[in-house]
């Protein structure tokens, strides 16, 4: 019986393990396209401040050539693009690291 219960266990760990990998992903969001909100709801580690940021700096400087072009952005470290190399997008191209 203990064996049993061990492999209950182990499932529903196992579970919640792969299911925490479903929200770590993200969309794929367009730099040049999208607006604050949705900046902030599909690139993970940026919020609501960080994502106006984004859309202050294509305004300011034009549309985004790369996603390397993020980190111009105060705020905006490399952690930030490795997170979210699968789910950036700048015109529609993936971003390549």
């Amino acid at each position: 019986m203990s064996q049993f219960i061990l492999k209950v266990i182990s499932g529903a760990f196992l579970s919640v393990v792969l299911s925490l990998g479903y929200f770590a992903y993200a969309d794929p969001v367009d730099l040049n396209q999208a607006d604050a909100r949705t900046l902030a709801e599909n690139i993970l580690g940026v919020g609501p401040v960080l994502a106006e940021a984004i859309v202050a700096y294509r305004l300011e400087n034009g549309a985004f050539l790369s996603a390397e072009q993020l980190l111009e952005i105060p705020g905006v470290g490399p952690k930030i693009l490795e997170k979210n190399e699968k789910s950036l997008l700048v015109d529609g191209k993936a971003y390549q690291n």
